[in-house]
């Protein structure tokens, strides 16, 4: 293979693993694991989207923050195990993957990596 071709196979595979890359992950601190207690959510505003940040037991899980139904806060809403229920007419949806569980909204809401690190709790946006 010709020199130059190597250097631009070499450059378009470079562009397509950091492309690949920027789709993994792009985790963000929302919050310090001791500020949301279990049992509760926490709203969070970050990078233009407001999540729900739920600890259940512990463990934390995050899912977009608005009711496919009629754009309700799910911080808001009760918890029950690992369901939130919309507190405006009861729709139910699986906090650990955006499932929705009951109606009336029929549609699932996107659900979003967590980890904890140290003690920051940080979302993935990616």
């Amino acid at each position: 293979m010709h020199s130059l071709a190597r250097g631009a196979s070499r450059l378009i595979g470079a562009v397509a693993s950091r492309e690949r890359g920027k789709e993994m992950t792009d985790f963000v601190k929302v919050a310090k694991a001791d500020e949301i207690n279990p049992g509760k959510a926490r709203l969070i505003d970050v990078k233009g989207k407001q999540i729900a940040v739920f600890n259940i037991n512990g463990d934390f899980f995050a899912i977009d923050n608005m009711c496919t139904h009629e754009e309700t806060s799910l911080a808001a809403g009760e918890i029950s195990g690992h369901e939130v229920t919309c507190p405006l007419h009861g729709a139910k949806f699986d906090v650990r993957t955006g499932e929705v569980l009951g109606p009336p909204a029929y549609d699932d809401v996107a659900c979003y990596a967590v980890r904890v690190v140290g003690t920051d709790i940080e979302v993935d946006l990616g």
